[in-house]
């Protein structure tokens, strides 16, 4: 099964950049899709950026711009390039992959990420942005 690890979470001004790695155990070419999610305090988790195999990658509208998701299937890592961070993106994120015998929907405005089958979560690394 695939198991995933975040890196790269910190505290950092607002308009500063910052990047964050997802680890996985296996070949993450497997997967269909990929995503990073965000749960701020007291906030319900959202999803932030999703990217399937040939490389297509969709984002919420609060980050689109700013962030930039893809992945490097030769070390199994997916990455999530942040740039003028702002305040409200301050959270914990997540990275989450599809099972290679899964699949995802991914679909909006809204934006939205469907994992179908077994589903794969990192234990999460926290983004704290300062004003």
């Amino acid at each position: 099964q695939v198991q995933l690890e975040e890196s790269g979470g910190g505290w950092v001004q607002a308009g500063g950049s910052l990047r964050l790695a997802c680890a996985a155990s296996e070949s993450i070419h497997n997967s269909h899709c990929m995503g990073w999610f965000r749960q701020p305090p007291g906030k319900e988790r959202e999803v932030v950026a999703a990217i399937e195999n040939d490389g297509s990658a969709s984002y919420a509208d609060s980050v689109k711009g700013r962030f930039t998701i893809s992945k490097d299937n030769a070390n199994d890592t997916l990455y999530l390039q942040m740039n003028g961070l702002k305040p409200e993106d301050t959270a914990m994120y997540y990275c989450a992959a599809a099972d290679p015998h899964g699949g995802c929907s991914i679909s909006g405005p809204p934006f939205t990420l469907l994992f179908y089958g077994q589903e794969h979560w990192g234990k999460g690394t926290l983004v704290t942005i300062s004003s």
